[in-house]
């Protein structure tokens, strides 16, 4: 689109007006383009035995879908696990993954009240625990931490180290307990901001920022371990208990998922 005057202001001014009159031209041409349709693919998910029919965006990511599946499932985006011929990465489109109009797609994951349900106590239990709360019993000497202490510490246990404070290693915590005195592991994903409580069973992925706070006490006669009460929900009935923490670490972990300072 070029111009050149051949003399005199007068063509000058000739040539800009056509310049510009083209301009417009082509910007009318791009507006009055025919826009691609958004292109969406019906399939069902399978949650916990459940079938759920989804129209979604072909070209959005396993991520969005995800944070879709939110409210559909009520299993947080970050505890999902998309399963499409194998396990799908958040980055990753349906078209690239090949879905299609019926296919079937597995999700896996842990509803926060499922994960809460591991450590909630019972009514009589919680009863005790709030007595114990009124009266400043030791963690250690109430009936229903009892219950997994009186077992001694674990095989194997990590060592404990009292007086000192560590940086978390690069590797889960492991050797611990948890209130139904099953085996559990932490896992610290600083770059993603989940600590990763495992089980046996399965690893429930839980956002640091949904923690509400981080209880500690040595136990009696064994002060080099920690009882931990990680508060998961709104009031203490949600903390999750695990036992026989090592005690140079705990700094670290109320660090890790508090941010420094905040626990004081």
């Amino acid at each position: 689109m070029e111009c050149v005057a051949a003399s005199g202001k007068g063509d000058g001014e000739s040539c800009e007006a056509s310049v510009a009159a083209e301009s417009v031209v082509e910007i009318e041409k791009i507006e009055s383009s025919p826009k691609v349709p958004t292109e969406f693919v019906d399939f069902k998910v399978i949650y916990n035995k459940t079938k759920y029919d989804i129209s979604f965006e072909l070209d959005n990511t396993v991520g969005q879908l995800k944070q879709h599946l939110q409210d559909v499932i009520g299993v947080p985006q970050s505890m999902q696990k998309v399963m499409i011929k194998g396990l799908a990465r958040d980055e990753r489109t349906l078209r690239e993954l090949g879905v299609v109009k019926g296919a079937k797609v597995m999700v896996v994951g842990s509803k926060l009240d499922d994960v809460l349900a591991v450590s909630t106590p019972s009514k009589q239990e919680f009863a005790e625990e709030k007595g114990a709360s009124s009266s400043k019993e030791p963690f250690c000497k109430q009936k229903q931490h009892r219950k997994v202490l009186d077992k001694g510490v674990p095989d194997d246990a990590m060592p404990g180290i009292r007086d000192t404070k560590d940086s978390l290693p690069p590797f889960p915590l492991s050797g611990m307990l948890n209130k139904s005195g099953g085996k559990v592991r932490l896992t610290f994903k600083m770059e993603q901001d989940q600590v990763w409580i495992g089980t046996k069973e399965r690893t429930d992925k839980i956002p640091m920022n949904s923690i509400k706070s981080v209880v500690s006490e040595p136990i009696e006669g064994h002060e080099e371990y920690h009882i931990m009460g990680i508060q998961l929900g709104p009031t203490e009935a949600s903390r999750y208990w695990v036992y026989w923490v090592p005690a140079q670490y705990i700094d670290a972990i109320k660090d890790a998922i508090l941010g420094k300072w905040q626990y004081f």
